[in-house]
């Protein structure tokens, strides 16, 4: 979903119809502002840029939000005669009715045969927009997280006392990370082999990818490391630590995990001052 990176802030918040409805889209994509005039603190309304009148849709990428006045002047006036004056505002306006929607609707047309199989599976099975899940969280006065949000979802009864109580302070993140590579050479810059890979993948008792503990008694990085291992034929390993890379001998590791091309982690909830509150 993140297209292998973490979402944080305004970009997790109001991504692409993610936690909220159309028009709170809208809104978050065009900062509360007439998208015409950059009008802020007027009550907006739903503009369609093209207009039906004149072929236009009412597809998601073809809304804006306008101010009373401008909904008005534009009218069925297309958007390049009515921003005529404005080119800077038009060629944005333009933009954004470009912006390709393939991961919206890869979700909608999947999303009734996903419910329904999993229906089979383990019912029963409920769905809730994510506009609901937007409407738990801030009625409750919790953050933005992927974990706050999993706690929102759902059917929340809050005039019959339904809250929630407990936000949990860590959260355990598992990250695929792969089993190595199955290259028999390693190639140059130009794509031709460059040296020939061991075939064994086992050294020494350990696998590339192996979670360790290296006690070093000497030397620059004496002390206890944990992390994961790049094995190596003669013993002298390879290990990642948060002070960089170090060699570590094979005789002063201690295996904690094998690679199973998942790495695990505990990381702190981020919590920010207004999900403190509980319900």
């Amino acid at each position: 979903m993140s297209t292998g990176k973490q979402l944080r802030g305004a970009e997790y918040q109001h991504g692409t119809l993610a936690g909220t409805d159309a028009r709170a889209h809208l809104l978050a994509t065009w900062g509360r502002a007439c998208a015409y005039c950059g009008a802020t603190g007027v009550p907006l309304n739903i503009d369609h840029v093209h207009p039906i009148s004149r072929g236009g849709s009412s597809r998601i990428s073809n809304l804006v939000p306008a101010c009373a006045p401008c909904n008005q002047a534009k009218g069925s006036t297309p958007v390049d005669v009515f921003l005529a004056h404005r080119p800077d505002r038009l060629a944005e306006i333009l933009a954004q009715a470009r912006t390709p929607l393939h991961d919206a609707a890869v979700m909608n047309s999947t999303r009734r045969q996903l419910i329904a199989a999993l229906g089979v599976i383990c019912p029963p099975v409920h769905a809730w927009p994510g506009g609901r899940t937007h409407r738990n969280r801030t009625a409750t006065g919790l953050g933005k997280t992927h974990t706050i949000d999993a706690l929102a979802v759902g059917d929340l009864d809050r005039e019959h006392g339904g809250r929630i109580v407990r936000v949990p302070a860590r959260v355990l993140v598992v990250k695929a990370t792969g089993r190595g590579s199955y290259a028999r050479t390693t190639p140059d810059r130009f794509g031709f082999p460059r040296l020939r890979r061991p075939r064994a993948k086992r050294h020494f008792g350990y696998v590339t990818g192996d979670l360790v503990r290296a006690s070093v008694t000497t030397g620059k990085w004496a002390g206890t490391w944990h992390g994961r291992i790049s094995v190596r034929a003669r013993g002298q390993h390879s290990l990642t630590t948060p002070m960089g890379r170090i060699n570590v001998s094979h005789r002063n590791l201690r295996l904690i995990q094998r690679g199973d091309g998942y790495a695990h982690e505990t990381r702190p909830e981020p919590v920010s001052p207004a999900s403190r509150k509980t319900g």
